[in-house]
């Protein structure tokens, strides 16, 4: 099998990389890369994402034929993908941050900032935080329910389709913190920076 995780130079990816071959030993191949045709050939792709919203999609237009490569992958070929942080933001109709952006459009909805209730709520949320995870996913079997993962962001995705929402986390309000939608898994946590249950997340994703 192989998994690639998708290089777009967005940032500093190694604990993801790290991670993944950590859970893949010898059985699974891993490969970074942004070759079109390596991920088009891919069993599972993994989308990172570090930084701003805008940021992260100009990195993904700024590779001739990536977005098509991924948009083909995803929604023709239905095969599994995973976003992590922005990663999983990017899967939206729109973002906010810095200025309007078109996002994937993969799942319907919009990221904005997180309302700090004039400041009683620190931004970015960096940290530790409990998840609740509020249905079946299958990249959550075997993870306890109120397990901790750790964060970095200021911004939430909102889908419209609240039936994606597989799991939330409460900072300053219910925030979407995980999606599944067919063969579409996203994590607003990090699960590569998030212990031994970060890295049964993705072993399950390898595993799907």
């Amino acid at each position: 099998m192989n998994v690639t995780i998708v290089d777009y130079n967005s940032g500093n990816i190694s604990s993801v990389i790290n991670s993944f071959k950590e859970v893949a030993k010898d059985k699974v191949n891993i490969e970074v890369t942004s070759d079109l045709n390596k991920i088009k050939s891919s069993d599972k792709v993994v989308l990172p994402g570090q930084g701003s919203f805008k940021s992260c999609i100009d990195a993904l237009n700024n590779i001739g034929g990536l977005v098509d490569t991924l948009n083909d992958f995803v929604i023709s070929n239905k095969k599994p993908l995973l976003g992590i942080c922005v990663g999983l933001q990017m899967f939206a109709d729109v973002g906010f941050e810095e200025t309007e952006t078109k996002g994937l459009g993969w799942i319907s909805g919009k990221v904005s900032k997180i309302d700090n209730q004039n400041g009683k709520y620190k931004l970015p949320h960096i940290g530790w935080n409990q998840i609740n995870i509020v249905k079946d996913s299958k990249i959550f079997k075997g993870i306890k329910i109120n397990s901790h993962m750790y964060f970095v962001h200021s911004y939430e995705f909102i889908p419209e389709d609240k039936a994606v929402i597989s799991a939330t986390t409460d900072y300053s309000s219910n925030i979407v913190c995980s999606v599944e939608k067919e063969n579409i898994f996203g994590t607003q946590f990090h699960p590569e920076k998030s212990d031994k249950t970060g890295l049964k997340i993705i072993d399950n994703f390898i595993s799907l």
